[in-house]
């Protein structure tokens, strides 16, 4: 169980240097006293979003998917309710990229 919160940890990480590194390229602006330009900034903030919106989404779906197929197992007939809830968790995956997209281009 520790394992893949390290890897949620280091890809975290990793995305983030990614991002600072790419923002950083692509624009030559004044570089801010902490050494981070403010493109920087808004692809850590697009980063930090996507990334989670992605686990809180993955850990709603796990959450509700075994839920749901307990329940679906038990009385075939809520499967159309409980599809519900799983679409509501993965919505919050869409709306962090959304977020991130504005983020990105500034909105």
């Amino acid at each position: 169980m520790k394992m893949k919160y390290a890897f949620a940890f280091t890809l975290c990480m990793l995305l983030l240097i990614v991002g600072v590194g790419i923002a950083a390229a692509a624009e030559d602006v004044a570089v801010s006293v902490s050494g981070v330009t403010d493109s920087g900034w808004t692809a850590i903030a697009a980063a930090i979003t996507m990334v989670g919106s992605a686990l809180a989404a993955g850990w709603g779906i796990s959450a509700t998917g075994v839920a749901a197929a307990g329940a679906t197992a038990e009385k075939p007939e809520v499967f159309g309710r409980v599809l519900i809830f799983v679409a509501l968790a993965e919505a919050i995956a869409i709306y962090g990229l959304l977020i991130a997209f504005m983020l990105w281009t500034k909105i």
